[in-house]
């Protein structure tokens, strides 16, 4: 592979963890605009880890995601009181304050004679982990996808047991899981840390793959693309997301000519699919025919 492509394919998958994260709030109900906020957190924490502290990529890896988590835990606790547009506005809110509060943070530590370290507005250099280790780019594309597909293997796992049916619950009709002694808010609490958690886990594996890392990067566009990829994809299955992000960067990527137009395009394409399939590609009535004619076959 070209590096070009083997850089869009590692894209790619680190947006996947984006679209995931997303997809899961958005199974059980709720709507949120600020996944890019637990992404930057999961950048930050694990390149402070291994650029200014020495730690290993795996410990890292555990530590950013871990704090994502713990951010959405505590955000979560605060905010799934609120419902619908409400919950969508807080995290949004939550996410910006996440921005722009990484633009205030100076620290930096002398690492070989350089000053290596958040520096506000100027963005974090130097986390060069993987380089430092001849790690190639195609090798860290493999690790992007091998714990992609972990991910991706729990959620399918999580989707076939009474959890998934739980959430799905929830999510389709809070009123009656509450009537049947569910736990209605503990359950979305525990989504919205595990989805915190994956988005915590992609922001870990972009900041070792780009080495720079700034606030701006995790404005709130990419909290909508991650958002629109798993409504485009569908929502009856976690594989949804991940054929959006297919579809949203394969159909960016081929009208590059037109630069100007490709975020107004790709607005259209996304109104129209939402026009035509409410609940995307992949819904929940077109996972039922495909699982029975699988069955059938």
């Amino acid at each position: 592979m070209s590096e070009y492509a083997i850089s869009i394919a590692s894209n790619m998958g680190m947006i996947a963890f984006v679209a995931l994260s997303a997809y899961v709030i958005l199974v059980s109900g709720e709507i949120s605009f600020g996944q890019q906020a637990y992404f930057g957190i999961g950048a930050y924490t694990s390149g402070v880890a291994t650029a200014m502290w020495g730690w290993p990529f795996g410990l890292a890896l555990v530590l950013g995601s871990c704090s994502a988590a713990l951010a959405a835990l505590a955000i979560g606790a605060l905010t799934l009181r609120l419902r619908g547009l409400y919950f969508a506005i807080a995290t949004l809110c939550f996410a910006e304050v996440i921005r722009l509060g990484l633009n205030s943070v100076h620290v930096q530590v002398e690492v070989d004679g350089e000053q290596v370290g958040p520096a506000g507005a100027e963005g974090f250099g130097d986390i060069r982990w993987i380089f430092e280790h001849d790690i190639t780019t195609l090798e860290y594309m493999l690790v992007i996808y091998g714990l992609l597909g972990a991910v991706l293997a729990i959620l399918l796992l999580v989707e076939r047991s009474n959890l998934g049916a739980i959430i799905r619950m929830i999510g389709q009709d809070p009123l009656l899981a509450s009537s049947q002694g569910i736990d209605v808010r503990s359950c979305k609490l525990l989504v919205v840390v595990f989805a915190g958690m994956i988005a915590g886990l992609g922001g870990c594996l972009y900041a070792h793959f780009a080495t720079y890392i700034e606030p701006n990067v995790f404005n709130v566009m990419l909290g909508v693309h991650g958002l629109a990829y798993g409504l485009i994809g569908g929502l009856g299955t976690a594989l949804g997301p991940l054929i959006g992000v297919v579809l949203d960067v394969g159909f960016l990527e081929g009208i590059r000519p037109i630069q100007g137009y490709r975020m107004i395009a790709f607005g259209g394409l996304v109104a129209v699919l939402l026009i035509i399939m409410p609940r995307g590609i992949l819904d929940e009535v077109r996972i039922h025919r495909i699982k029975r004619w699988l069955r059938r076959r």
